[in-house]
């Protein structure tokens, strides 16, 4: 079991034995399958040799120097070029300097020179493995850093989200298994970070998966793994999400897309902390925090037998609700300095904000893709204006619509506030026009029907607005 990220346990590790001696793939076989347990294939030559390389990975070749077909440099060399993190064990009669430097440039680890002893054919397997795990922990603790560092937090400052920031600071220390709900796009995955790294399992993986990104056929091989020949296509094993994820959390996103057949042995690792991969009989115990998400009325798919009772009830042992952006308005100022900050710095921009006029109209949209669609009109504006400051008329019509300018106008009227005439009879327009040409399916002439106007002074205006039919 992949118990940490730095350990490589003996069944996970696979070693391709070339030699056209049967004497030495027997003894090789014996000391480093049955004795140290390691999973063993053979070759008998260095053609054989190739072939294995390319259809399987092998965290360890041995090869001997001298065979038909090719010969061990040429196998070396070829296991570097399709494999590089693979290693190779040259094994030799004639163990002169002359000939393991070759080795060692043709990329080998090392060599072994005829007759070896059994230990030192161990040995050398253990320091391989060693090295391998501690290149991994290298490079999982590198992602580990990368990952905080670029941790995202979640912003917000309205009533609504000081109540969700109160559930994750009460549940983040617990082992709880947590239901996140919301809409796409009000931060789900931020709310399972935040859990994550607040947590006594914050130094272990983070696993992520999609449920609803993931053909359903491959979803149980993802989460569980399988074992080398479950099913056409797999030629080797395979560790899954819960097994990596062991010791820390996964997080299950869109989990009321699943299958009620994988509903079923969800149910069993909340239940029982174990699974069998595909395809296996061995039973696989894990310590997992199992976090989820769904932006489905699971209620309303227990109900239509699409949902599992009583995982549902599992799941749901602290549930989160996320507000949707339209009910958080207040936090839209705070989301948008928040974003131009990060987009400034990643396109190279000097967008200095939002001018209140813009922000409260914002403030007055429906926002069907929250805090996301928020996010990516930050983006868009940072890259198509580089500086300055974002206004109504910058943005994008969408946001610009008759009732939420009228509306907006109006109340600014009612305050007492200088507004700009021209400005709102422009959008006025352009919406209209926009709007006729939807209606007209892009024909001008229809179009100018039926705005009342001729067609040329439609296209006089499509060009001030730079407008162009679909």
């Amino acid at each position: 079991m992949d118990k940490m990220p730095n350990t490589i346990e003996p069944e996970n590790v696979h070693i391709l034995v070339a030699d056209d001696e049967p004497a030495i793939r027997d003894i090789l076989s014996q000391v480093l399958g049955k004795d140290e347990g390691y999973t063993v294939d053979t070759a008998c030559d260095g053609t054989e040799a190739i072939d294995k390389i390319h259809k399987d990975y092998y965290d360890i070749v041995f090869v001997d120097l001298r065979m038909p077909g090719a010969d061990g440099i040429e196998v070396v060399q070829e296991l570097k070029r399709h494999s590089p993190d693979s290693e190779a064990v040259i094994i030799t009669a004639y163990g002169t300097i002359s000939i393991a430097v070759e080795a060692v440039r043709a990329g080998a680890y090392d060599f072994l020179t005829k007759p070896f002893h059994i230990e030192e054919v161990k040995l050398i397997a253990q320091k391989i493995i060693q090295m391998k795990s501690l290149k991994q922990e290298n490079v999982y603790l590198r992602e580990r850093i990368k990952e905080y560092s670029r941790r995202p937090s979640i912003i917000g400052k309205s009533e609504a989200m000081q109540e969700v920031f109160h559930l994750i600071n009460s549940v983040a220390n617990t082992d709880a298994t947590v239901l996140i709900k919301g809409e796409s796009g009000t931060g789900k995955e931020l709310v399972a970070k935040e859990i994550h790294y607040n947590s006594r399992r914050a130094n272990k993986p983070l696993v992520i998966v999609n449920c609803a990104a993931i053909p359903e056929e491959l979803l149980e091989s993802e989460l569980f793994g399988h074992v080398k020949g479950a099913f056409t296509g797999a030629t080797s094993s395979r560790v899954g999400k819960f097994e990596y994820a062991h010791g820390g959390t996964i997080f299950l996103d869109e989990i009321g897309d699943m299958s009620p057949r994988l509903q079923a042995k969800i149910l069993r690792i909340i239940e029982e902390r174990e699974f069998e991969p595909v395809g296996s009989v061995k039973t696989i115990k894990v310590d997992v925090r199992i976090l989820a998400a769904t932006n489905k009325d699971l209620e309303l798919a227990l109900q239509r037998g699409e949902f599992r009772e009583d995982l549902f009830y599992r799941l749901n042992v602290v549930p989160i609700q996320l507000p949707p952006l339209r009910e958080r308005t207040d936090d839209i100022p705070y989301l948008i300095r928040h974003f131009i900050s990060i987009y400034n710095k990643k396109v190279g921009g000097a967008v200095e904000g939002f001018t209140p006029r813009a922000i409260e109209l914002l403030q007055k949209y429906q926002w069907p893709g929250n805090v996301r669609e928020l996010e990516h009109l930050v983006e868009q504006m940072i890259i198509i204006h580089q500086k300055g400051m974002i206004d109504v008329e910058h943005l994008p019509p969408r946001y610009r619509t008759i009732e939420s300018i009228q509306q907006f106008e109006l109340e600014a009227l009612r305050l007492g506030h200088t507004i700009n005439l021209n400005q709102v009879m422009n959008t006025i327009e352009l919406n209209l026009i926009q709007s006729a040409l939807k209606r007209a399916g892009g024909v001008k002439s229809k179009a100018a029907e039926l705005l009342g106007l001729k067609r040329t002074t439609l296209i006089e205006k499509m060009r001030k607005y730079n407008i162009e039919a679909h």
